[in-house]
Parts: C-alpha cells; structure tokens; sequence
C-alpha cells in the first residue's frame, strides 16, 4: 500500500485540499452552533483560504516546472538571469498564494498596496494556468496527429519545450494588463427597458437603478464606492436596489469605506438584499443595522409596495429574498423564504423580485411563474477569462435580459465592480438602468 510520503506533491496537495473541504462540511453542519459567532466567522474564512491554497498548489507545482524547473536543465540555468527569474516566480506564487489571507488581516477604508498586488497575481495565476494547460494540450494532441515516425532531435525538442511556457508567460503578461485598465474604467452604464406586466400606467417609465456585486473589501474601498455613488445620483432613479455581495468584510471594519451610500436618495426608497458573501462575513445583522442609518432598506425574505407619486392607488410589489448560501451555511434565521417574501403580493398587481443568485430566479420563478421581472447578479459575466464558462454552465441564466414565459422576465448583473481580483477581461462592470414599461 502507497503510504502518504510516497505520494506526488500533487497528490498530497490533492488530500490536503480533501481533508480541509471535509472539516469545512464538519464544522458547518455539526460545529457552527458550539462556536460563538465571530470564532465562527474566523474559522469558516480560515478554512476557505486553506481549501483554496491546498487547491492552488497543484498548479503552482506545475507552474513552478513549467517556467523554472524546464530551463533548469538547459543553457538557460547559467544565465545571469535565471536567478532573478526564479525569485520572480517565486515571489509570483506567494503573493497569488497569500490573496486569500488579505481578507483575514488587510481590510481597511481604502485598499492596501499589498492586497492589490496579491489579487493581481492571483488573477494572473489563473490566466497562465489556463494557458500552460491549454498549450501543452495542443502539443500531446500534435503529438498524437504528427505520430511518433520521425524523431525530432535534442535541440529542437527543447526548443519546442521552452517556447510553450514563454508564449504562456507573454500572453498571461498582455492580459493582465488589458484586465487591470479594463477593470480601472468607471462602469459602464447601460440602460434597459422591460415591459412589466399590470405595472400601473402612471408609473410607466419609472427608472430603477441595479447595483450588485460591489464586493467592498480587500481591493474595493470608499473611493469606487464614492464613484458609484456619484454615477448613480446622475441618473436620478425613482428606486436604488443592491442585489447581494455589496462586501466581503465585517460591518465594524469597513463601516467608513460604506459612508458614500448614505448619499443615495431615491424617492420611492433603496432596497438590498443579501449575497453570499454577506454570510462569509458571518455578520449580516450588524450589516442590516448599518444600511438602514443610511435609510437603506434591507428586504429580509419580505416585501414593500411601491406606491406611484401620482395615485396612492396605483402600485407594484418589490420583494426579497435571502441569498440561498445561508441554508447551505445553515445561516441562523435566515434562508430564501420565498412565501414570506411575496405574503400579499396577488397576481393582481405586478411583482419585482430582487434574488442575488440566478438559481434562486430560476427556483422562484418554479415556485410563482407569476412574477414579472427578477433581478440578480452573482455571475460577474465571468469576470475575466477563462472563467467565463464556469459561470455559464453554472447558471441558469448568465448575464443580461431573458425572457422567461410569457410575461416574465429576468436581467442579471455582471456586477458593478469586482469580486477580490482588479481585472475585467471579457466582461465590463455595469450600472444598470432598468427602465419599467406599461406594456
């Protein structure tokens, strides 16, 4: 029998990954409640940075033998540069590695140098992963179409095997840089009109503004907060809604990076509802507490009437329901509850539903295919490639306008900034402006 020592590197990385995944379910569902809550928020934050780091090992092995332990066997190794090399890749790695930590121990009003330094190289990692993968897939498959009838010589081999990693590392380089000023550029705004049906005609045209996926935190502070905040009062919306992941950090240490949203002053309200990573901070209640001395207005698996500012008697429900990771979190009191959330909202009237994720819309709309518009986001549109199909085939409905049936429709978000990584690559941040039509 193979013991642990006799295992590969990957291997024991592998296993490890294993064994912490296992003790987050653990904990999770048998531990939670003997912890006091903000033990609790540690653990679980603890946890996610090990299972994420016992992850990423496995490809920074592979990167590490890629970009270094190849040219160790050639001419290159007694390079003057070679050294500085290995430093750099080094550093490279650690700096991927120790991204996840940032949220631990480096969160404040505005980001530190280091954590955006950390991100970048993580975003970085992602993408020359994706290439050395995908690189040394299209060589074995030449390999196998060429046939092995002809031996190449020595020097063209290594030729062939130092070319795939410096075309990675170029490639990865180029994109980096693209994402990074893609994700440096204000968000886009982007302006979309939905026929509502039963939506009262004097309140056709009643613009509501969609934010969601803000993720203030390691890389995200009071400065872009402070821009979005000043795009959104230019377009004077009747209604303000944050669908979910506004933070990545505790209430009590980011509360002077949340100041500019006490400048949102909606008319007819601003309305939130939680994300997942609302519940990865373990600290909802302080957060509710703390949106609502900036009057705005979380909808806690509940509902309002929007009341046209021209007849009392002409309105539609806006309801909310929690993020479904608090019932895999076993989040207590909370959970996507969606009869409460739409109690006295009939078919009478039009109903909005704001649910962070797009498997929520989809379980929703199984639920009451009477719901007219639901708005989410989550997905980030992918945020930066690869990721992109990841997100796709993960959810039912990835980014933008959908029509579901006959007068439902569903728009998701692709974030209004970024999730932790400050890059953008093939996809934009996004203020939306959803425009409510009588049909």
């Amino acid at each position: 029998m193979i013991s642990f020592k006799q295992l590969p590197l990957e291997a024991k990385a592998a296993v490890v990954a294993g064994l912490v995944f296992f003790s987050m379910m653990l904990s999770w569902s048998y531990l939670a409640e003997q912890f006091e809550l903000r033990t609790r928020r540690w653990l679980l934050r603890l946890q996610m940075a090990l299972f994420a780091n016992a992850l990423m090992l496995i490809g920074s092995l592979h990167v590490w033998r890629s970009t270094v332990t190849t040219f160790s066997r050639s001419s290159a190794a007694s390079s003057f540069y070679f050294i500085p090399w290995k430093i750099a890749v080094f550093m490279f790695l650690a700096l991927a590695h120790s991204s996840f930590f940032t949220l631990l121990f480096l969160v404040a009003e505005e980001p530190y140098f280091f954590s955006l330094a950390a991100y970048t190289c993580l975003g970085a990692y992602i993408i020359l992963i994706f290439f050395l993968f995908t690189l040394g897939s299209v060589e074995q498959a030449y390999k196998f179409l060429a046939g092995r009838g002809t031996k190449a010589g020595t020097g063209n081999k290594n030729s062939r095997t130092a070319m795939k990693p410096v075309l990675a590392v170029m490639l990865t380089v180029v994109l980096t840089i693209v994402g990074l000023l893609n994700a440096s550029r204000p968000p886009t705004v982007n302006s979309v009109e939905v026929p509502v049906h039963k939506l009262p005609s004097s309140m056709n045209n009643l613009k509501v503004v969609l934010l969601s996926d803000i993720h203030l935190g390691p890389t995200v502070g009071k400065t872009k907060l402070a821009m979005i905040v000043r795009m959104v009062k230019a377009l004077k919306p009747d209604i303000t809604v944050i669908v979910g992941d506004l933070t990545d950090s505790e209430a009590e240490v980011i509360r002077p990076a949340v100041e500019p949203l006490g400048e949102l002053n909606s008319p007819l309200g601003t309305y939130f509802v939680t994300g997942n990573h609302e519940y990865y901070t373990s600290d909802v209640s302080n957060w509710f507490e703390l949106l609502k001395s900036f009057n705005i207005r979380p909808l806690h698996n509940e509902n309002v009437k929007i009341v046209s500012p021209k007849s009392t008697d002409d309105w539609f429900c806006l309801a909310g329901v929690d993020d479904i990771e608090a019932d895999v979190l076993r989040y207590s009191g909370h959970g996507m509850d969606l009869k409460k959330a739409l109690r006295d909202c009939s078919s009478e009237h039009a109903i909005v539903l704001l649910a962070h994720q797009p498997v929520a819309a989809k379980w929703a709309l199984q639920e009451r295919p009477d719901i007219n518009l639901i708005l989410s986001g989550h997905t980030h549109g992918g945020q930066i490639f690869p990721l992109h199909a990841g997100a796709y085939f993960l959810n039912p409905f990835f980014v933008g306008l959908y029509k579901v049936g006959q007068n439902t429709f569903v728009y998701v978000s692709p974030g209004t900034m970024y999730f932790g990584i400050p890059m953008r690559l093939g996809s934009r941040a996004e203020i939306t402006e959803i425009i409510l039509c009588s049909p």
